[in-house]
């Protein structure tokens, strides 16, 4: 496969992974450039690589990880599955507070999420795409999922308090 190739039938899902990995589609369309940039100048070795989308995949998650931005900046906005909650409403404050949790996380915490669940990859291979052990995927993961449940009992208590009155 060529890099052109590779461009018209690659490029879209990745930039679909990074948005939501990034949080915000900007964000993420400047992570996927300088990764397209990069993968083009080496695509004879990433073209010859057994799965050249989980390379280009581990090269967006160490971009992303290594970006240099103040991340607070940044407003997620990442589209996200929802439930079948028929209130619209419910249903956007939700989306809209589930994603500035996570915009909350360390990044490789954040990253081990989103592999997990937005790209369906086990412990292993999300160990091999950010370059750490399974079971430090695991511990990412646990202290990721830790830290939602805190912020959201948190805030769902505050609101309760707040509706009390």
């Amino acid at each position: 496969m060529t890099f052109d190739e590779w461009t018209r039938s690659g490029l879209v899902p990745l930039l679909r992974f990074a948005t939501v990995l990034c949080g915000s589609p900007h964000l993420a369309e400047d992570v996927v450039q300088d990764v397209a940039i990069k993968a083009q100048r080496n695509w004879a070795r990433i073209g010859a690589a057994d799965s050249p989308d989980a390379y280009l995949r581990r090269m967006t998650v160490n971009e992303y990880l290594s970006w240099r931005r103040k991340w607070s900046r940044y407003v997620p906005i990442a589209e996200v599955e929802s439930g079948t909650s028929p209130d619209h409403a419910e249903q956007t404050a939700d989306h809209d507070q589930l994603l500035g949790e996570l915009a909350k996380l360390p990044r490789r915490q954040r990253a081990v999420l989103v592999l997990r669940y937005f790209g369906g990859l086990t412990d292993n291979e999300i160990a091999e795409t950010i370059g750490c052990t399974p079971g430090t995927v695991r511990a990412h993961a646990s202290r990721a999922l830790a830290t939602l449940r805190i912020e959201f009992t948190s805030n769902r208590v505050t609101e309760d308090h707040h509706h009390a009155y």
